[in-house]
């Protein structure tokens, strides 16, 4: 046994002791504007092939938007009737605020324009935004209510959503999406009544990341109605709760974990 040892290298101790508990100063490294948009770009497509592994292409529906950091009222989508795991970068639309298609072949999804370019105009701090019709927001929705803090993930939403209580049918106008924007107000993500879940942020990942976790917040909250009388997390722990599971530099890494090996399975989603 000590030969085996004596012929392993020895370890390589760092010269001082490195204490790291979370992301918070984890800036990310400045880029161009050309290399910010392709960045924003990458993580558009990989986050519609997310989508499509959590179950989040349903039929036609769904759209994630990118503003783009050189034409800040142009925003970048995904083509109607392109299946969310099939997305590459190429496939991506660039819209600018009267809904005309500037880069790409289209079409554009008439309810992504309306909803998203509500959004981009009302909110200058949110990048991306994502709405699909994913199951348990569905679901949730019909209920008409918010979520509570049942769970500490669902905390990450705790006083942090809205809810848009008025359904009129498919999103078609851009005065449809000034109600949404209104409603979601300066909050992450919004419950659309009757119809799914909203999410925006300060960046694609957090976007994305904060629509899967607001998903699954849907579920759990369905699951522990079906059993019991949920007991919920009382107010000063919740807020609490918020502050250290609901920031965004938290929100990116958890969406990198998933986007790293994403792309060494579908490398061509960048091309």
């Amino acid at each position: 046994m000590s030969t085996v040892l004596a012929d392993k290298p020895a370890l390589a101790f760092r010269p001082t002791p490195l204490r790291k508990f979370w992301f918070d100063d984890d800036a990310e490294p400045p880029r161009s504007l050309g290399e910010e948009r392709l960045h924003r770009q990458q993580r558009l497509a990989g986050a519609f092939r997310l989508f499509a592994r959590y179950g989040f292409a349903q039929g036609l529906a769904g759209h994630i938007t990118a503003r783009d950091p050189e034409w800040t009222d142009h925003f970048w989508v995904n083509p109607l009737g392109r299946h969310f795991g099939r997305i590459r970068v190429s496939d991506l639309l660039l819209v600018n605020s009267h809904g005309e298609i500037v880069i790409g072949d289209g079409p554009v999804n008439q309810a992504a324009f309306a909803i998203h370019a509500a959004i981009h105009e009302a909110r200058p701090d949110v990048v991306a935004a994502a709405h699909t019709h994913s199951l348990y927001g569905k679901a949730w929705s019909t209920l008409g209510r918010k979520l509570d803090p049942l769970t500490q993930d669902s905390c990450a939403f705790y006083e942090d959503h809205a809810l848009f209580d008025d359904f009129r049918g498919v999103v078609l106008d851009t005065t449809e999406g000034a109600r949404i924007a209104d409603a979601l107000g300066s909050h992450k993500a919004v419950i659309l009544k009757n119809h799914g879940i909203l999410t925006a942020g300060p960046s694609v990942e957090a976007a994305a990341w904060w629509y899967i976790a607001l998903d699954n917040a849907c579920h759990a909250q369905l699951l522990a109605q079906a059993a019991g009388t949920p007991q919920p997390i009382p107010h000063d722990m919740a807020a609490l709760t918020h502050q250290q599971v609901g920031r965004a530099n938290g929100a990116r890494h958890a969406f990198d974990s998933l986007y790293d090996g994403l792309v060494e399975a579908e490398p061509e989603l960048l091309d």
